[in-house]
C-alpha cells in the first residue's frame, strides 16, 4: 500500500509554498530503530507500576 508525500512551508500569513512536489513513498512495516521513542525513564515506567 503506498502513501503520497508532499512538503510544503507555510509563511505568518498562512501562504503556502512547495519545496517538494507530491511523490509516492512505501511505508515501512516496522520504523527503524533510530527513528523509535527512547524508553521512557519516569518511575512509573521504571518500577513497572500498572
Amino acid at each position: 500500500m503506498a502513501m503520497t508525500i508532499k512538503v510544503y512551508e507555510v509563511d505568518r500569513e498562512g501562504r503556502t509554498q512547495v519545496i517538494r512536489p507530491e511523490s509516492e513513498v512505501t511505508p515501512l512495516k516496522e520504523p527503524e530503530y533510530s527513528h523509535a521513542f527512547p524508553a521512557c525513564k519516569c518511575h512509573i515506567c521504571i518500577e513497572g507500576i500498572s
